[in-house]
């Protein structure tokens, strides 16, 4: 339910993204009289039966596959141990390079793949390992072979894992107002434009695109929050890709609280949100 709600906080498409998103659906075949041109960000939620060629794109004539149309929006994958392994890997690339080739014997075709990949996954085969509510039911081995089907690999390319906790009657049937979603958006579209303005020289528009040089020319931390951010490089054995992950989605959050510099509780934030790695897969 959240995976699908999140387009409608995600900044609005500019006249150019549209564009990118209707070509790629129009040689997709997948455009039709009554909406000639996208106007929204695409939300795809293939199956787990799903192959590697309909995922990355190909076929006999080379067409684009679920992360091509799913180019400047989000890609869902619910149940992600479900998925064939294999099948998983071959995102790999493709999130790094926001690009996929396709090649064939007498030509290559490279087709964008710049999207927000969102998935969701059980802590365990039964579901519910760690708890509070009911006891688990699964053996040890079932468990890691159940997490480990999702690589480290792969797991170091997504910038954010939270654990969600099954929420109870009293919060299901709690009336207080909440905050919409185009109150949410606001704040995201701003934290754009601050994104947009700062790095118009480099003609890229948010935080994700930033190069290790970028990194660490608009992710400057303070001594105390370098020695917080060791810390958690040496506890939670972080990798070098997590790394520079932290610092972009630290920035994020600071541009969120509209502030110039990344401070220490933005950092520790975003240190938190890698935290799930370490639990599950370190064990």
């Amino acid at each position: 339910m959240l995976a699908r709600r999140l387009p409608s906080i995600l900044p609005d498409l500019t006249f150019d993204e549209a564009l990118e998103i209707t070509k790629i659906h129009s040689i997709s075949g997948l455009l039709s009289e009554d909406t000639p041109f996208i106007f929204k960000r695409p939300f795809r939620s293939p199956h787990h039966t799903i192959t590697e060629t309909s995922l990355v794109g190909g076929g006999r004539i080379p067409k684009p596959g679920e992360i091509s149309l799913a180019h400047f929006g989000v890609l869902f994958l619910d149940e992600l141990p479900e998925f064939n392994k294999s099948t998983l890997e071959v995102l790999r690339g493709p999130l790094e390079d926001k690009t996929v080739t396709i090649s064939r014997v007498d030509f290559s075709t490279t087709y964008p793949c710049n999207f927000m990949f969102i998935a969701s996954m059980n802590p365990c085969p039964c579901g519910y390992y760690g708890s509070k509510e009911k006891q688990c039911t699964c053996r040890e081995d079932q468990i890691q072979k159940y997490i480990h089907k999702i690589s480290g690999p792969l797991l170091d390319r997504i910038d954010i894992h939270i654990e969600v906790e099954s929420v109870n009657y009293q919060k299901l049937g709690n009336d207080s107002p909440s905050e919409s979603s185009e109150e949410i958006r606001k704040r995201v579209n701003k934290a754009r434009e601050i994104q947009v303005n700062r790095y118009k020289e480099h003609h890229i528009f948010s935080n994700s695109e930033l190069t290790p040089k970028l990194i660490s020319k608009y992710c400057k931390i303070s001594s105390k929050s370098k020695q917080i951010l060791e810390t958690a490089f040496n506890q939670l054995g972080l990798s070098a890709r997590a790394y520079s992950r932290i610092l972009k989605v630290a920035r994020t959050i600071a541009d969120l609280d509209n502030s110039t510099n990344i401070k220490t509780h933005h950092l520790a934030e975003a240190i938190q949100y890698r935290s799930l790695d370490r639990k599950y897969w370190g064990r």
